[in-house]
């Protein structure tokens, strides 16, 4: 039982804390008023020219401009985006560090058994930026003229034709793995530094196909470097109509979207995290942005950051089923 003198040593400790609270609260609403007046850092966990990449640098150049501060964008690749993401998981949490990624991201949580931060509890969720299909794509000089054609060579000769990643539990990887899943057969893995390689290695023949995030690959596919076989959305998509929804080629289950988004630290102060997400959600909104991601392809979507929050682990639990669904080994 608690004594008077335990009971007021209590509350004045309790009055200490709040009183504290209400001091700190002024100090971290101007610090955010006040942001940015520095610039800011933005790290691509993946390869310049991946999706990440493009879409983080058309809004860094906005952001930059309406804040009149640099935006420098950094790329950090390596291990599935892993070595970026551990850099701003370690940052100062005060929105000077940011993350732009995939949907790798929650990939990630999914083929790898362990990371080396936690992407739900080292990283805040900021803002979606966009969302886009993926196109499968084959060498328009190769044996595969169709997604037909490509799933009976590889049940001919099962585990032995390769397909391309942009790298070991990239959201690329595991997009491809449940074609692979939902057609019954078994080919063979091949893992790329990024997007760029993979691309280049499909146009060469030495992978039958790639799932190509549709902004890499739009261009290369209107010069005629690149065959597509299907597109993963159920929708078609403008930019490639002719791109065929795998839904409608025998998979009528397969739905699958690339997106990027926006994280900061861990601790970063919510009004910072609630003045980023605004700011992003009015970058969006630019004519000249909503003109570049549609030409690539890209639907600027923006949500706030709870619903972001919200969205992240609800895509980390689909690539977890498709995952257990495919019978991926965990990394």
């Amino acid at each position: 039982m608690k004594t008077p003198a335990s009971m007021t040593a209590t509350m004045m400790a309790a009055m200490l804390l709040t009183a504290a609270a209400l001091l700190t609260a002024p100090i971290v609403t101007a610090a955010a008023q006040d942001f940015p007046n520095r610039p800011i850092r933005m790290i691509v966990p993946l390869t310049p020219g991946s999706g990440a990449d493009i879409a983080g640098r058309i809004v860094g150049r906005f952001l930059s401009e309406a804040w009149h501060q640099p935006v420098v964008v950094e790329n950090r690749a390596g291990a599935g985006g892993q070595i970026g993401t551990q850099v701003v998981a370690k940052a100062d949490p005060d929105g000077y560090t940011l993350l732009v990624q995939s949907a790798s991201h929650a990939a990630n949580s999914a083929i790898y058994k362990s990371l080396p931060y936690d992407p739900l509890k080292d990283l805040v969720d900021v803002a979606l930026l966009g969302v886009t299909p993926y196109v499968m794509v084959t060498a328009p000089d190769g044996p595969y003229k169709s997604l037909k054609a490509l799933i009976d060579a590889a049940k001919a000769n099962p585990g032995n034709i390769p397909f391309a990643s942009a790298g070991v539990g990239s959201s690329t990887h595991l997009a491809a793995e449940y074609v692979v899943d939902l057609a019954g057969i078994k080919m063979l893995h091949v893992p790329y530094r990024g997007s760029p390689e993979a691309i280049q290695d499909t146009i060469a023949g030495r992978t039958a196909f790639y799932m190509a995030p549709i902004n890499t690959a739009i261009g290369l596919v209107s010069e005629g470097r690149l065959a597509p076989l299907g597109i993963s959305s159920r929708r078609r998509s403008e930019v490639l109509p002719a791109a065929v929804p795998l839904a409608e080629q025998g998979f009528p289950a397969y739905d699958v979207t690339l997106w990027f988004g926006m994280w900061a630290p861990a601790g970063t102060p919510p009004a910072v995290v609630q003045r980023l997400n605004a700011q992003v959600a009015s970058v969006l909104k630019n004519r000249e942005v909503v003109e570049q991601f549609g030409k690539l392809g890209i639907g600027p979507q923006s949500m706030a950051p709870e619903e972001f929050g919200r969205f992240v682990r609800s895509e980390i639990a689909t690539y977890q089923r498709i995952v257990k669904q495919a019978g991926i080994p965990q990394q």
